[in-house]
């Protein structure tokens, strides 16, 4: 089984950059055989489709607009973005997550599992780093995933 750990995001925009930091922190901090590819998505959009057509399970990490707290995460599931139920905006990137799933879903390739951490920005200001309320979020995130990647048979080993 492939999976792909997708992380979208403007690094130029502080914590707008989250799924591109969250890619950066798993590869510093684990070891993933090739049954795993990581990809900093930036804000590409449309452009890698076929990255996510390409893969039996994804997750993908992205800031949201939703009602909450700076810092608290949502957890989204494939149905969740196909019924278009989505309580939520994600990111203005190009194109949003949404469209590439339904383009994917329309050809016939849509990865069997989707799922979508979301994290309520604190901060769009221009700046590379995140604030420190999001840099926080990094590690507890990783932990999930990584679990869960476990779960599901993959090797992953801490460095």
């Amino acid at each position: 089984m492939q999976t792909l750990i997708f992380g979208a995001g403007n690094l130029l925009l502080s914590d707008e950059g989250f799924g591109v930091h969250f890619i950066t922190y798993l590869q510093e901090h684990y070891s993933f055989q090739d049954d795993v590819e990581l990809y900093d998505g930036g804000t590409l959009g449309i452009m890698v489709t076929h990255l996510l057509e390409e893969a039996d399970r994804v997750y993908l990490v992205d800031v949201i607009q939703a009602q909450g707290e700076p810092g608290e995460i949502f957890r989204y599931e494939k149905e969740e973005f196909l019924l278009g139920t989505l309580p939520i905006k994600l990111s203005p990137h190009q194109i949003g997550i949404q469209e590439v799933l339904s383009l994917a879903d329309f050809r016939g390739r849509i990865p069997d599992r989707v799922t979508l951490f979301g994290i309520i920005p604190s901060s769009y200001e221009p700046g590379v780093e995140l604030t420190p309320l999001l840099a926080g979020k990094l590690p507890a995130l990783a932990e999930l995933v990584v679990a869960e990647l476990r779960e599901a048979g993959h090797l992953i080993q801490p460095l």
